[in-house]
């Protein structure tokens, strides 16, 4: 069968496959080497949608995870670009950006488990709801790497309807960070 692993090794397959989808998802981000970015993706019963912080994209921050001051990023929910108008001023009036302007990801703790590889314990504030999560880390010419899949409904946010309904924002959402370090 065309396009099936054949591999008598069925994990080893599906692992390199793994690892390639990770590559190639990640290819973009960690392109131009030593950069910040955090990237909230989500879907609707139609499609998905990509929403980027700008401000802290172009942003010259480094970070250091050494020692007792862990990074506390604040980021401007006006400052995130869907790349579409109307999905941006959804994003945006979702968040309630007028009366909690930030969304904040705070450091807790962080630990090396092997080369190359990190966890770290973050708690993550919308709308003056904090929530804490493990996340792992990959190091990449520089910068730190990782995602962790949220639900809105963590933070008491009800995903967007429009249309009586008809077009509807899944409760699940991936955010994804790349931090420069030191």
């Amino acid at each position: 069968m065309e396009g099936v692993c054949e591999n008598p090794f069925f994990y080893l397959c599906v692992m390199k496959n793994y690892q390639i989808f990770l590559l190639l998802f990640f290819l973009p981000m960690l392109a131009f080497g030593q950069k910040n970015g955090v990237v909230i993706n989500g879907w609707t019963n139609i499609g998905t949608f990509k929403c980027v912080n700008a401000n802290f994209q172009n942003s010259r921050s480094i970070y250091s995870f050494s020692g007792s001051q862990l990074p506390n990023i604040p980021l401007q929910v006006v400052d995130f670009d869907c790349k579409n108008k109307i999905m941006t001023a959804d994003f945006r009036k979702t968040l309630h950006s007028e009366k909690y302007p930030a969304l904040t990801i705070k450091f807790i703790n962080f630990t090396k488990l092997k080369a190359n590889r990190f966890t770290a314990l973050v708690e993550v504030k919308m709308m003056n709801v904090t929530k804490s999560y493990n996340i792992e880390f990959s190091e990449y010419h520089d910068s730190l790497v990782g995602n962790k899949r949220l639900k809105f409904s963590d933070f008491n946010i009800v995903p967007p309807k429009k249309m009586g309904g008809m077009v509807y924002v899944k409760d699940e959402i991936d955010l994804f960070f790349s931090l420069a370090v030191r």
